[in-house]
């Protein structure tokens, strides 16, 4: 059972920074590509970065470019949100997603519980 485990969600000022994190477990053959998404009330869940996890190519979001930069450890299966110069308008919540092929299993895209990034002055 392959499980995402997110951390790091909270709440910050205007212009303020936060660290979000993603750990992938389980029984997994292999990894794709990483990504975080977020979803604000009343919007649908939109893409704010991704990352290949052979070669760590990215691509952000237009809104965030920038401001926020993904990063992963492989040997750690884990994947990074560094959010810098935050606004209001960023506060949402944020969900990891990997796409991964676990042993016997055709691959597909697993997702994480999600965490509230609060924006308020």
């Amino acid at each position: 059972q392959v499980q995402l485990v997110e951390s790091g969600g909270g709440l910050v000022q205007p212009g303020g920074s936060l660290r979000l994190s993603c750990a992938a477990t389980g029984n997994i053959f292999a990894i794709y590509s990483m990504g975080w998404y977020r979803q604000a009330p009343g919007k649908q869940r939109e893409l704010v970065a991704t990352i290949t996890y052979a070669g760590g190519v990215v691509n952000y979001a237009d809104s965030v470019k920038g401001r926020f930069t993904i990063s992963r450890d492989a040997a750690e299966k884990s994947v990074y949100l560094h959010m810098n110069s935050l606004k209001f308008e960023d506060a949402a919540v944020y969900y990891c997603q990997m796409r991964l092929k676990q042993l016997y299993q055709p691959e597909g895209d697993y997702w994480g519980q999600g965490t509230q990034v609060t924006i308020s002055s």
